[in-house]
């Protein structure tokens, strides 16, 4: 387990992140979701010609098939392990179709389960292990890593990894998610000038989004402490 710092209790996210609601359980479905619908995306673009033409990728893709919709389903324990009905975990098709495009998204899945479980270390050694270059996966693992920092008391790594991966991103419908939450732990560690950046950046580049809507309040309050 990692040493405890900042906070009393690193699994606690309520304290960790403050009087206000933590982001993390706050926005976890959009978060999931979006990483979802692009790992997805990105396997039938660009995979589909080598599930196709390569049979040990082809035999992956269906083998992840049952524990993308276990994923789905929330059954985040029998996604990672598989089920008594036979169904394989990410874990398993991770080591057993390694070097593979589904192998590899496995990593990211199986890391995303063990967060979603509250097993925030393992959570980081299977994210570390997903490699991705496009530009939206990149960034959404690179978040949900840098929140598995913050659940273990890690607050300082973890809110640079939110603003980097709002950066890398620069999309109306994450990076505002990103900062805010990287706002909120700065707040905890008494950055009040670092919440101030990311928060302005939220009304001054990515007005158009949601969260823009209502980021004065966090803008004032950043200003007040």
């Amino acid at each position: 387990m990692a040493k405890k710092a900042e906070i009393k209790d690193p699994l606690n996210v309520d304290e960790a992140l403050g009087t206000s609601e933590a982001f993390l359980l706050k926005y976890r479905k959009i978060i999931l979701g979006v990483v979802i619908g692009i790992v997805i995306i990105l396997l039938a673009i660009m995979g589909y010609k080598h599930f196709i033409s390569d049979p040990r990728e082809l035999h992956a893709s269906e083998t992840m098939f049952k524990a993308e919709e276990l994923f789905r389903a929330d059954n985040y324990e029998a996604a990672l392990n598989g089920d008594s009905l036979g169904a394989k975990g990410f874990l398993y098709v991770a080591k057993e179709y390694s070097g593979t495009k589904a192998g590899n998204l496995s990593y990211a899945y199986a890391g995303l389960c063990c967060a979603q479980l509250g097993k925030y270390e393992d959570a980081l050694k299977l994210l570390d292990k997903f490699k991705a270059e496009d530009r939206l996966v990149n960034p959404a693992i690179m978040a949900a890593t840098g929140n598995c920092y913050a659940q273990i008391g890690k607050l300082d790594k973890g809110a640079d990894l939110l603003v980097k991966a709002a950066d890398i991103a620069d999309s109306q419908a994450l990076s505002p998610i990103y900062l805010i939450q990287a706002g909120e732990i700065y707040e905890k560690l008494g950055k009040n000038s670092e919440a101030l950046k990311a928060y302005q950046l939220v009304k001054d580049k990515y007005f158009n989004s949601y969260q823009a809507m209502e980021i004065d309040k966090y803008i004032e309050r950043a200003q007040i402490k």
